[in-house]
Formats: C-alpha cells, structure tokens, sequence
C-alpha cells in the first residue's frame, strides 16, 4: 500500500485508489497525482459545503478524473473509532455503493476494515443519497457526544 497525501505522487502502480478528502477539494487533492488512468476508485469523501453541479456526485466528479470502476464507501463511518471496531458486541456495517466491477474489491476492503459491507446499489443512485446523508450522520454524532457505528439487519439477526 502507497499512501499520497496533499504533495501527490505518482499512482500509475496502484490497484485501486481510496480517495479520502473534503468534497470540495476533490480536484486539488487529484491534480497532483499523476498515474490515475482507470483504476478501481473508492470515494471516501463527504459534502460540507456546495456541491459542483456539474455531477449528480462527488462519485461521478472523483470518476470523471479516474475513469476506472468507483464506489462510494466509508463516508458514513467515523475513522476515528476504527480502532474500536473489534471490540463492538456485533460487527458495524458500513454502507456502499459501486459499479459492478468495484463491487467485490470494495465489500472485500470494507470487510478487510472491520465492518460488514452492506450494498445500497450501483452508484447510480446510491452514491448522492449516502453523500446527501453526511449532515444526520454530523447531527447524531453531535448528540451521541462524539464517532458512533450503526448496523443494519433483519429483525432476529442482530
């Protein structure tokens, strides 16, 4: 694993990029990365201001410069607890969308977490309601006095 942070670097080795930054510096962040041709994307990032109208996500924008598979994922959980994953009564889920060729590579990276990948569809439309959803994950976390995990389930499977 390579991580490339605000300096850049060059991505032409990688098998997959996680794109992990404020919604709005989507452009910046990857600017400075040379090598982005196609890889499986993961967009991690979140909305705290105005969107870029021009796409219906900050998935599509971060696929409009990558241009390989992309999913939305790890948006809706707190990177600050994940060091505490283990130690929960039942594993966290984490909420995903992908294109079908991220799909097993990110439910495989999301299980590799900790979490247990819980798929919301393709990109289309999963990506803008998760995206749209960061606002009553900051208001729950603000009540709950700090990171929070969720899980999803059936009745009788929690």
């Amino acid at each position: 694993m390579k991580a490339l942070g605000r300096d850049g670097g060059d991505a032409s080795d990688a098998d997959m990029v996680v794109v992990a930054v404020p919604g709005n510096q989507i452009a910046a962040a990857l600017r400075g990365v040379t090598g982005l041709d196609g890889q499986v994307t993961i967009d991690a990032t979140d909305l705290y201001s105005e969107r870029d109208t021009a796409f219906p996500s900050l998935t599509h924008q971060v696929k409009s410069i990558i241009g390989g598979p992309t999913a939305k994922s790890f948006n809706t959980v707190f990177a600050a607890a994940y060091d505490q994953i283990g130690t929960q009564r039942v594993t966290p889920s984490n909420l995903y969308a992908a294109e079908p060729a991220a799909k097993d590579i990110t439910a495989q990276l999301v299980t590799d977490a900790g979490f247990d990948p819980l798929y919301v569809g393709d990109i289309d439309p999963g990506a803008r309601p998760l995206e749209d959803s960061s606002g009553l994950t900051r208001a729950l976390a603000g009540q709950l006095g700090g990171p929070f995990f969720y899980r999803y389930g059936r009745p009788g499977e929690l």
